[in-house]
């Protein structure tokens, strides 16, 4: 059941609903993005200091921001992968969240400003989420103290791209101490109870999503590739701890679960935490509604925990 407090959105959704991204430019959706983005920022969290930056990897260079919080523990750096369906999103409409996180967990946030498609399709922001982690991995000292431990973590799509790149790097000894992946989506084809639900009217149209997977996958056309729909991965041993969040009212709520379900059947230690009421994208509307926030001191809680068990 929906929050009392979200109903008001989503009877406005449903009274005014998005148009199907084919009939508009993916210029227009990106503004469009950034404008709601705004709109439901509200007051931005403080924080000690925001530094715009730049990754240079092989080939490309990719955008960043440094957020530092007030009383920063020092004990880890998160490095952050935003959501938008693989086509949208980008530093700044994420900005409000990283603060957030920041603040309330107390650690170090390097947000990602990765490729998106239809510029740039698969596996482009694959090959940037795996090769930011080994640089920062290897660069830690840029970024946070020498010691620190690594957090990846992101949202939607961004969840997508942490789960895949935690999975393809999981043998070569990064020392991540989590994997945290927030209602992400985990395949194009993918048929639960949830999408039955609330696939239509409730902030995420999967029909609209599975269009955005074509723009992302373009002429790639095999879908079992564990990297498209890490579901299908075969082996997962060795991943790191991860921290699994979900909305009870999200389609993509048992992708989530059954993520976590996966990741256990290899050993991996996990943590799912369901927000109940809540819609996908709930912790970007915490502005609106305080309630969508609930769950990020629960969050904070098992990541601290797992950066004690990697230090220790």
């Amino acid at each position: 059941m929906v929050h009392p407090a979200l109903e008001p959105y989503v009877r406005a959704v449903r009274a005014n609903p998005a148009p199907h991204p084919s009939t508009i430019s993916i210029e227009e959706r990106r503004a469009t993005y950034r404008q709601l983005a705004e709109a439901i920022r509200g007051e931005p969290e403080p924080v000690e200091s925001v530094v715009d930056g730049v990754v240079a990897l092989e080939g490309r260079t990719l955008s960043t921001r440094l957020y530092i919080p007030f009383n920063d523990e020092n004990k880890a750096l998160v490095i952050y992968f935003h959501g938008g369906a693989f086509v949208v999103g980008d530093l700044e409409t994420h900005d409000g969240l990283c603060r957030r996180l920041s603040a309330d967990t107390r650690m170090s946030f390097l947000a990602i400003d990765y490729r998106l498609a239809p510029e740039n399709e698969f596996p482009a922001g694959i090959d940037d989420a795996v090769d930011v982690i080994r640089y920062v991995k290897s660069h830690l000292g840029d970024y946070a103290v020498p010691d620190a431990e690594l957090i990846v973590m992101g949202d939607s799509s961004g969840g997508s791209l942490v789960a895949v790149a935690a999975a393809l790097t999981r043998n070569e000894g990064l020392g991540i101490a989590a994997q945290v992946i927030i209602y992400p989506t985990l395949g194009p084809e993918l048929l639960t109870d949830s999408a039955h639900t609330y696939g239509v009217g409730y902030m995420l149209d999967l029909d609209h999503l599975r269009y955005d997977y074509g723009q992302y996958l373009g002429e790639w056309s095999d879908h079992t590739d564990p990297r498209v729909t890490p579901l299908l991965f075969d082996d997962l041993t060795g991943a790191p701890p991860a921290i699994v969040v979900v909305a009870e009212c999200d389609p993509l709520r048992d992708e989530g679960v059954a993520y976590a379900g996966l990741l256990e059947h290899f050993g991996v230690p996990v943590e799912l935490l369901e927000a109940e009421g809540m819609l996908h994208g709930f912790l970007r509307m915490g502005a609106l509604v305080p309630e969508a926030l609930e769950i990020v001191d629960d969050l904070a809680e098992h990541m601290h925990r797992c950066v004690e068990i990697a230090s220790s």
